[in-house]
C-alpha cells in the first residue's frame, strides 16, 4: 500500500506527500520502485503542506479559535497534508545493494519496507556479531543486524548516548554475544560492577561462563572467581600517563628512579634513596612520594612499607600474566573497579592494556594472524581520550586508538560526551553506535566523524527513544537504524542460539 507520492526535491532531499491516514515517522525507511531497481530511502524531516495561503489558514484558525466556529475546509484531505523529506540510502537490485546514484520518478509511490526488501543482508559473514534488529521509525522489523565482529572490535567501537538510553544494555548484549566465540577476547573495566551480574542476570549466566568468563573483584570473590591484586613491582612510569598529571621535573625523577632501581623504583622513592650523581629538589621527591602513597594506598612506618589497597609489595605477581593469557584465549575478563577512584581504575587499565599491546607487537605476522582480537572496554572514555587529557601527553588508550588495529588490539569506548574526544580519535572509531542524544554539540561531533553521511540526521538522533540506535560503520553499506533487545529477554530467549545463523551485512 502506498504511503505517499514523490512530488519534488533533489538528490538527498526528496519531497514526498503523505497519504492521508498513513502516518510517516521520522527515521522511517521507505521503498520507491523504479525500472533500475528499488530505492531505499529514509525520512529525515516532516513539514506541513497546504493548498491554502498562509492568510487563509490564519483566517480559518482564527474563526475556530475566536468564534468557536465549526468551519471545515473544502476537501480537507486534499487541501492540507504532511510532506516528508527523504534521503537516498541504497539502490537494491537482484538482492545486491549499492550506493544510490539516481532519483525515483515523479509521482513514484513510496511504501513500507518489508523483510523481503532486505534479502541482501542474508549473506553469511565470518565472525558474526549481533547488534539488534533493523528498525523503521519506531517499528521493529524481523531483520537481525550483524557485522563482522573481528573487524568491528579491532577497528574500535564508540557507544554514545545520554544516560538512560541503553548504553549498558547494549554493552551487555555485545559481551554476551562474544563469550562463546573464538575471534575476540574482551577486557572490561567495570566501574559499576554490572556486567558479571552478582545479584542479577549477567555474564555469569552464560552457558560458557565457566570456561570463557573470568571475574576479578577486590571484595569477596564469588566461587570460581578471583581476588583482584597487583604487584607494585610491575608498575612502570609510563603506566601513570593519563593517571597523574606530573610536572616535567617529577617525570624526570620517575624515569631516573626507574632506570636506577628497576622494579624497586617505587619503594626507593618512598624510602627516599639517593641516585648516584643525580640530585633532585626535595620538594619534587616529596610530592611524588605523597601522590604515590595516596594513589596506591601505601603507608610508611619507619623503613617498612605497608599496603592497604589492591597494590601489594609481595602478592599479585601473576595477575597481569593470568589476565593477558585469558584474553589471548579469547576469554572475557571483567574487572570490578566499583570500589576504586577514577585514577586507580585508569591505572589498572593502563597496566593491563600496555602489557597486551606490547605482547601483540612482539608477535610476527604469522603468529598474530592466529591470535584473537583483544578489545578494551572503557566507560566515560573522555577520562583517557579527552582533548584536555591528551594535551598533557599520550597514554596507552590513545595509542591503541591510533595504532592498535595493526596489532589486533581495539577499544570499545562508551561516553555521553563525544565532543570532548579529539576528531582524530573519533575518526579512528570506525564503528559508532549512536543512541539518543539531546545536546546538539554531541550530535554534531558524531555526524562529522561518522562512516556514512549523517548530515541530515540531526533531528533523527535527537528523537531516538530508549533502546533505539543508529549504527554507522565502515563495515556496513548504510547507517542502520536498529532496535536493541532488552538484555534479560536476550538471555531468556536463548538468543545465543539465534546468533549462530551468522547472517549479516557484507560491505
Amino acid at each position: 500500500m502506498a504511503k505517499g507520492l514523490v512530488i519534488s526535491g533533489e538528490f538527498g532531499n526528496i519531497l514526498v506527500r503523505e497519504k492521508s491516514g498513513n502516518k510517516i515517522e521520522l527515521g522511517e525507511l521507505l521503498i520507491a520502485e523504479t525500472s533500475e531497481g528499488k530505492i531505499l530511502m529514509q525520512v529525515f524531516d516532516l513539514v506541513y503542506g497546504s493548498q491554502l495561503s498562509q492568510q487563509n489558514l490564519e483566517l480559518v484558525s482564527g474563526l475556530r479559535l475566536e468564534e468557536d466556529s465549526e468551519i471545515e475546509l473544502i476537501d480537507p484531505k486534499l487541501r492540507t497534508y504532511i510532506l516528508s523529506k527523504l534521503k537516498n540510502v541504497l539502490t537494491i537490485k537482484n538482492e545486491k545493494a549499492t550506493a544510490p546514484k539516481t532519483l525515483p520518478n515523479f509521482f513514484s509511490e513510496v511504501r513500507d519496507v518489508t523483510k523481503k526488501d532486505f534479502s541482501f543482508m542474508s549473506e553469511k559473514i565470518k565472525n558474526a556479531l549481533y547488534l539488534g534488529d533493523l528498525r523503521s521509525g519506531s517499528k521493529k522489523l524481523e531483520v537481525p543486524v550483524y557485522l563482522d565482529g573481528e573487524k568491528v572490535f579491532s577497528h574500535h567501537i564508540l557507544i554514545c548516548g545520554t544516560t538512560g538510553r541503553g548504553k549498558s544494555v547494549l554493552m551487555s548484549n555485545l559481551l554476551w554475544g562474544v563469550i562463546d566465540k573464538e575471534y575476540c577476547g574482551m577486557l572490561v573495566l567495570d566501574p559499576h560492577d554490572e556486567y558479571y551480574g552478582r545479584n542479577k542476570l549477567g555474564m555469569k549466566d552464560h552457558a560458557k561462563a565457566k570456561e570463557k568468563v573470568d571475574y576479578y573483584t577486590p571484595r569477596n570473590p564469588p566461587p570460581g572467581c578471583k581476588h583482584l591484586k597487583f604487584n607494585i613491582k610491575q608498575l612502570m612510569p609510563h603506566h601513570f600517563n593519563g593517571v597523574v598529571d606530573w610536572s616535567d621535573p617529577q617525570t624526570q625523577a620517575l624515569h631516573a628512579y626507574y632506570k636506577a632501581y628497576k622494579k624497586e623504583w617505587i619503594s626507593s622513592i618512598l624510602l627516599e634513596k639517593e641516585i648516584e650523581n643525580i640530585k633532585f629538589f626535595e620538594g619534587t621527591i616529596a610530592v611524588i612520594k605523597r601522590r604515590l602513597m595516596q594513589l596506591l594506598k601505601l603507608e610508611l612506618h619507619e623503613e617498612t612499607i605497608s599496603c592497604k589497597g589492591i597494590f601489594d609489595m609481595n602478592l599479585g605477581e601473576g595477575t597481569i600474566k593470568d589476565i593477558v593469557k585469558s584474553l589471548e584465549n579469547a576469554k572475557t575478563v571483567i574487572l570490578d573497579t566499583s570500589e576504586f577512584s577514577e585514577n586507580v581504575e585508569i591505572l589498572i587499565g593502563s597496566l593491563i592494556a600496555s602489557e597486551v599491546l606490547d605482547r601483540y607487537k612482539n608477535y610476527n605476522f604469522e603468529e598474530l594472524k592466529k591470535k584473537p582480537v583483544i578489545s578494551v572496554v572503557i566507560e566515560e572514555a573522555p577520562r583517557v581520550l579527552g582533548k584536555e587529557v591528551l594535551e598533557k601527553g599520550h597514554n596507552i588508550f590513545s595509542t591503541i586508538a591510533r595504532e592498535g588495529r595493526k596489532f589486533k588490539v581495539g577499544l570499545t569506548a562508551i561516553t555521553q560526551l563525544p565532543s570532548l574526544i579529539p576528531r582524530t580519535i573519533l575518526a579512528n572509531m570506525n564503528t559508532k553506535i549512536i543512541l539518543g542524544i539531546e545536546m546538539k554539540p554531541e550530535r554534531q561531533a558524531l555526524i562529522e566523524s561518522a562512516s556514512q553521511d549523517l548530515s541530515t540526521d540531526d533531528r533523527n538522533i535527537a528523537s531516538l527513544d530508549k533502546g533505539e540506535a543508529i549504527v554507522s560503520s565502515n563495515f556496513a553499506n548504510f547507517a542502520m537504524p536498529i532496535k536493541i533487545p532488552f538484555f534479560d529477554l536476550l538471555v531468556k530467549n536463548g538468543k545465543q542460539e539465534y546468533i549462530q545463523n551468522f547472517n549479516g551485512i557484507k560491505p
